[in-house]
C-alpha cells in the first residue's frame, strides 16, 4: 500500500515536466524499486558533488560495496541499449561525484563500485542491473588520466 502511494505521488509531481524528465524520473524509480528488490539499501538518490560536476542517480549499499549507480531510460532501442549511451565523460562525472562522496562521507574509497541500470520503457519496462559496469581505474585510462 505505501509503495503504492508512493507511485501516485511521483506520477502526480511528473505531470507538470516535460516528456523526456517525466520518462527519466520514471527509469529511476524502476532502478530504486529493483536495487530494493536485490537487496540493496539505498542511501541516497541524485546525489551532487559540491563542485557540481558530477551526479550520482542512486547511491546504495550493496553488501560490503557502495554501489554508484548510473540509470539510463530509454523507450526504445532506436539509438541503441540505454546502457550504451554511459560514455567515458558520463564515467568520468559519476567517478569524481563518488570521490567527492566518499571523502565527505568518510568511507574508504576502496569500497565503491560503478553500477549501470538499463530501463526500456515497455509493456512491460524491462530494467536490467549491470554490477561492476566500469572502474573508476579504467574511465580515468581511457581519458589518458592516471
Amino acid at each position: 500500500m505505501i509503495r503504492e502511494l508512493k507511485r501516485r505521488l511521483h506520477e502526480f509531481a511528473r505531470r507538470g515536466l516535460p516528456e523526456h524528465l517525466r520518462d527519466g524520473q520514471r527509469g529511476e524509480d524502476l532502478a530504486y524499486e529493483l536495487l530494493r528488490d536485490e537487496g540493496f539499501q539505498v542511501i541516497a538518490r541524485n546525489y551532487r558533488s559540491r563542485s557540481g560536476k558530477g551526479e550520482i542517480d542512486l547511491l546504495g549499499w550493496d553488501g560490503e560495496w557502495l554501489a554508484c549507480v548510473e540509470v539510463k531510460t530509454r523507450r526504445n532501442e532506436d539509438f541503441g541499449r540505454p546502457e550504451m549511451s554511459v560514455n567515458r565523460d558520463k564515467q568520468r562525472r559519476l567517478v569524481a561525484a563518488a570521490y567527492d562522496y566518499v571523502r565527505r562521507a568518510e568511507v574508504d574509497p576502496e569500497l565503491l563500485r560503478f553500477d549501470i541500470v538499463s530501463v526500456l520503457l515497455g509493456k512491460p519496462p524491462e530494467v536490467e542491473l549491470y554490477r561492476a559496469a566500469f572502474t573508476a581505474r579504467s574511465a580515468m585510462e581511457r581519458r589518458g588520466i592516471g
